[in-house]
């Protein structure tokens, strides 16, 4: 099974989309242009919302997408160790953009600390930057999701 690359359901964008397979009936859909993800298991009236948004942020619930199909789109989380995240932010479906928040290694005194235990690196929030609705590719680059190397 591949990916492939095809028009994004959600934003229309042309080969931003990547479509992975699931199993022979179902793939997933993440979207490098708008951000935002779904897959074909996640369909409104068929699958229990209710339950999966129960953790989830409200502005994640505002924000959410449903598709032609009945899909439901949610805002991606970008959380690479070392590197950085990248999250939607904002206090409603009106008020809100693509962040991204970059990571730094932590000192010799930190590492000892409880909640840092097995952790190398640490948000700054120093580094925070807002990047609007249409920022999802920005981002990531942002925080270098697109300079990892292979086999580094």
């Amino acid at each position: 099974m591949t990916d492939n690359l095809i028009t994004c359901p959600k934003c229309k964008e042309a080969l931003a989309c990547y479509k992975t397979p699931i199993n022979e009936f179902h793939s997933g859909y993440s979207c490098l242009s708008c951000g935002f993800n779904t897959s074909d298991l996640i369909r409104e009236g068929e699958y229990d919302i209710e339950s999966y948004e129960a953790e989830m942020p409200e502005l994640y619930k505002d924000i959410k997408h449903v598709d032609e199909e009945g899909r439901v789109w949610y805002p991606n989380v970008v959380n690479i160790d070392g590197l950085g995240t990248v999250f939607a932010n904002g206090t409603s479906k009106d008020d809100w953009q693509w962040s991204g928040i970059k990571s730094v290694p932590l000192t010799e005194e930190e590492k000892e600390m409880p909640r840092f235990k097995g952790k190398t690196h640490k948000s700054d929030s120093k580094t925070l930057e807002n990047f609007g609705q249409e920022g999802y590719f920005e981002a990531c680059d942002y925080i270098g999701l697109f300079d990892i190397k292979e086999n580094e």
